[in-house]
């Protein structure tokens, strides 16, 4: 505080105790009992502060707000410090409001309002200013990275008030780090860190760190690290068409992924490198045949190579006569029909038969046992065994 503030603060702090004693005296009346009323107020680092001082009674008893040195700001509409950035907004006996522009950490703490009765009646309104937490940045990423690699990404953001909440996502879909908090003064440097064994789906996959923190509600920031990953090719033949014909167009595709991109691939045919040969071209990745012939029957193999390794892929080309393949068809259609006809009739005719056998399979032994002992041969035992119980007493009186 220079000299002149001082002078002005000390004037104001005698003009306090002068109110205090005439006060006592009986020239200075308050409203007994009344306290004045404040809030307490949350502004954001850089933002405006609004501190208002209100009382509901009140006759003609000043108002004075003090910092949380102590020294005081206003005093009824005087300004008593002498700082650019606190101005009076509203000045009567029954309110006192003040406002604090481009607030910073410093100004945090508790300011009191006083009501210059007798007794001086007080109130203590908190100012909390938060801390903005920096813009992130992540490192411990060097690219390009290998296939199998682990690697560690380390997000960072500093000058936060409380401390920030930093969220990874990998897309958009949430994934878990691990957070270290550290002060620093009056704000707090957070790290989170986030291991990964990257394969080739990372490649290319955008890792977000973003910054949680009630100073950032309507903007938060964030920092993004897309991943490069190499990996070895792996390939696939395509064809344009399912079943190949004499006289049509066919269009092999090497499909061929990578990265580094296995650019250019080779063809070959039984083992023979391809070249142009007038209905056969290569381009590139794709191996067409403007007019298929029964020369063309054989086994394609596409090759795609980079740093990191080869891999293949191979296509047996057999080419149909339409005509056969139409007539056959027809007769490989009929045939199957009726396969399956004969195939569904005969497990029926299956499962009826052994139901009988299994329903009379018990009665056939028995009949053939009781007809075993006088006949000369099974069907004769089964006659025999029908009559049984016919001439079961006869039998008896014969044998006696």
């Amino acid at each position: 505080m220079n000299l002149k503030n001082h002078v002005i603060f000390t004037l104001y702090t005698i003009y306090g105790i002068l109110l205090k004693v005439m006060a006592s005296k009986g020239k200075v009346r308050g409203v007994s009992g009344q306290y004045p009323l404040v809030q307490n107020v949350t502004v954001t680092e850089g933002g405006i502060a609004n501190m208002t001082c209100r009382v509901e009674y009140n006759d003609n008893t000043s108002l004075q707000w003090s910092n949380p040195a102590q020294q005081t700001l206003f005093f009824g509409d005087k300004k008593a410090l002498r700082d650019n950035r606190i101005e009076l907004i509203r000045a009567s006996y029954s309110e006192l409001t003040i406002s604090i522009s481009d607030v910073t950490l410093s100004d945090e703490g508790m300011y009191t309002c006083s009501l210059f009765t007798m007794p001086v009646r007080t109130a203590k309104a908190y100012l909390t200013v938060l801390g903005v937490p920096e813009k992130p940045e992540i490192d411990g990423f060097s690219k390009p990275a290998l296939e199998g690699d682990h690697i560690t990404l380390t997000c960072m953001t500093h000058g936060s008030k409380p401390a920030a909440d930093l969220r990874w996502f990998r897309n958009e879909k949430e994934v878990k780090g691990a957070k270290v908090v550290n002060a620093s003064g009056k704000t707090f440097t957070v790290r989170s860190s986030l291991q990964l064994r990257v394969d080739r789906n990372d490649d290319g996959v955008p890792y977000t760190c973003r910054v949680d923190h009630e100073a950032l509600e309507q903007a938060p920031q964030q920092a993004t690290e897309v991943l490069e990953v190499h990996y070895a090719p792996q390939v696939k033949i395509v064809p344009s068409v399912g079943v190949p014909q004499e006289g049509q167009y066919l269009k092999l595709e090497c499909m061929s992924r990578g990265n580094p991109s296995p650019d250019p691939v080779m063809w070959t045919k039984d083992g023979v490198e391809l070249s142009d040969l007038g209905r056969v071209m290569v381009e590139g990745r794709e191996l067409t045949f403007t007019l298929l012939n029964k020369t063309d029957n054989g086994t394609y193999r596409c090759e795609a190579s980079n740093h990191l390794g080869t891999s293949s892929a191979e296509y047996v080309l057999y080419v149909y006569d339409p005509n056969a393949l139409g007539h056959h068809g027809t007769d490989h259609a009929l045939i199957g029909g009726v396969v399956a006809v004969v195939v569904f009739v005969t497990l029926c005719l299956i499962i009826v038969l052994g139901r009988y056998l299994a329903r009379h399979k018990g009665t056939y032994l028995t009949n053939e046992a009781k007809g075993a002992d006088d006949a000369p041969d099974a069907d004769t035992a089964i006659i025999n065994a029908e009559g049984n119980h016919a001439h079961a007493e006869e039998k008896k009186e014969y044998f006696i």
